[in-house]
């Protein structure tokens, strides 16, 4: 009789199977359909998870399954340096996105934010001209400042919106520059300015340009990542006590195998 442990890792690990698949074939159909660099810059990284997924759950499954007990060791390997890398992961996140807060803009309903404010790690990730390309490919394939100026709103009604750190930083200029508001994202520069804020010389009202390379717009992304990336270190938390009770049974039915294997008699 299977020993209950060897059950339940094959079942979980048939469930991480089926996962596998769709997350597979979204990564194959990306690199097929995939024509903007947000679109490529995601299938690698979701064909090699799909990848991963699927090799590890058929260790586990076939491991626990089949007694093999070579699979299981190198499961329970695999499953030991994940639960290590998560660890440190989720530490990091909690690190990296300690620094860096919006500022309040007098009279406005949003806030703004400086790209100094935020760690020096990812500061250097976003100046990155490769990794800035591929971001600003994905901001503009979401048509965020697009859905911005469907609002049609007069300046009153626009200053007293709550924006998101990305409409704030990438569809409008800094309040700073003291620009005159036509649109959400037309605004006309004055014929002189005290402002010493580079990204009033870079705000273009070419709609597929506007801040988008502005250090504001840096900023309001780090904003969005530092937000995300506080809820996905807590859902981390919790997926890392998972793997550490799975981890814990698999190294129940590891045992199992290596009893059974010795003592065939007992199987």
């Amino acid at each position: 009789m299977v020993k209950f442990s060897n059950s339940l890792v094959g079942f979980l690990n048939l469930l991480i199977l089926l996962l596998s698949i769709p997350i597979l074939a979204g990564g194959i159909w990306l690199s097929h359909r995939g024509s903007t660099d947000c679109e490529k810059f995601l299938q690698k990284p979701v064909i090699a998870l799909g990848v991963f997924l699927l090799l590890v759950s058929l260790a586990g499954l076939v491991g626990a399954c089949c007694r093999q007990s070579c699979l299981l060791w190198v499961y329970l390997l695999v499953m030991f340096v994940l639960i290590v890398l998560l660890f440190c992961f989720t530490i990091f996140a909690f690190v990296v996105t300690n620094k860096g807060v919006g500022q309040v803009v007098s009279g406005r309903g949003y806030k703004e934010y400086k790209l100094g404010d935020y760690s020096n790690w990812l500061q250097k990730r976003v100046n990155n001209n490769n990794n800035w390309r591929k971001i600003k490919s994905c901001l503009q394939d979401g048509k965020v400042c697009q859905s911005l100026q469907q609002k049609n709103e007069t300046y009153s009604q626009f200053i007293s919106t709550n924006l998101s750190p990305i409409q704030s930083g990438c569809c409008k200029p800094p309040s700073d520059c003291n620009f005159s508001y036509q649109s959400e994202t037309v605004w006309i520069k004055p014929a002189t300015s005290n402002s010493t804020d580079p990204d009033c010389d870079t705000w273009s009202n070419n709609q597929d340009a506007l801040c988008y390379d502005c250090m504001a717009c840096k900023a309001g992304v780090l904003a969005n990542i530092k937000s995300d990336w506080k809820k996905v270190a807590v859902v981390n938390i919790v997926f890392l006590i998972f793997l550490i009770i799975v981890y814990s049974i698999g190294c129940c039915a590891f045992r199992n195998n290596r009893r059974d294997n010795s003592y065939p008699g007992w199987k």
